[in-house]
């Protein structure tokens, strides 16, 4: 158990913990959370049947992880709303090769990028994060989320539009502005 411990960890740690601090954005927190994906990991492993990828398995582990952190910050704080701001805003992300640690020293349009995904819904933020930072396809995104591609494909659109669209508001998406 060990090996496959060590291989599952070697393959997909740094994206593991990449997606879970851009839906947390706290790095100690998703620690925290990447070690309760793999203590679940741990203790699940002989059910998993194989119908999907490992990456995928273990993604959909991750997003339940971090759910079920936010239902119990919900029930314990009724504060969730202080993580995101449910709008719906967007657009196109066009670095996808960032890590959290990056996001600082990124110049102002891609800053802008990051921020406006906090008002992106939670499952526009989900599809945006496997699809465009994490470079999942659109069935891999389906897998890990439990949805259909073309719910997957709906929410994408929507996300990207609201995503653009708050980024365009504060000019930053991109369109040039005559003085």
């Amino acid at each position: 158990m060990k090996r496959l411990f060590d291989e599952l960890y070697d393959h997909y740690h740094q994206d593991l913990f990449q997606y879970i601090i851009y839906m947390v954005k706290d790095r100690n927190l998703a620690e925290d959370l990447v070690q309760d994906v793999y203590m679940k990991v741990l203790k699940s492993y002989d059910s998993f049947d194989g119908r999907s990828s490992e990456k995928t398995w273990l993604f959909s582990i991750a997003r339940h992880v971090t759910i079920d952190y936010f239902r119990k910050q919900k029930r314990k704080r009724k504060r969730i709303l202080d993580f995101f701001d449910w709008g719906e805003k967007g657009e196109e992300l066009r670095d996808q090769a960032r890590m959290p640690e990056e996001v600082a020293v990124l110049n102002d349009e891609m800053q802008q990028v990051y921020r406006a995904l906090d008002d992106c819904t939670l499952d526009q933020r989900s599809v945006i994060i496997l699809r465009y930072i994490q470079g999942m396809s659109i069935q891999e995104a389906a897998e890990v989320l439990e949805w259909s591609e073309s719910k997957v494909k709906t929410t994408q659109h929507r996300g990207m539009k609201a995503l653009k669209s708050k980024l365009e508001e504060k000019g930053q998406g991109g369109v040039q502005r005559e003085a």
